[in-house]
């Protein structure tokens, strides 16, 4: 089943903020400067947002595109879908 992602392009994304995020578990292990941590997590909160955002685009490109295509309730139920996700996106 495609979800209209590049698969391959978002686990080397994610990988990288999982060496970011032991980058900061060991920044803090060893006591390193509060401001110096902040600015890692500044980053790793950055990354994580492009990937969401990423994911968004195409999930409206693919998923909603495909489904207001067909119509009918896979449309509304998609259209909400994506409504929902962007309310948790906007709140965090």
């Amino acid at each position: 089943m495609s979800h209209g992602y590049d698969k391959d392009r978002y686990l080397a994304r994610i990988k990288r903020i999982e060496g970011q995020a032991r980058g900061v578990h060991r920044m803090v292990s060893e006591d390193a400067y509060c401001i110096d941590i902040l600015t890692q997590i500044s980053a790793l909160t950055s990354a994580l947002e492009s990937v969401a955002l990423g994911l968004l685009e195409d999930h409206l490109r693919h998923c909603v595109v495909n489904a207001a295509r067909a119509g009918g309730e896979e449309a509304e139920a998609k259209i909400a879908e994506a409504n929902a996700a962007i309310s948790r996106l906007v709140k965090s």
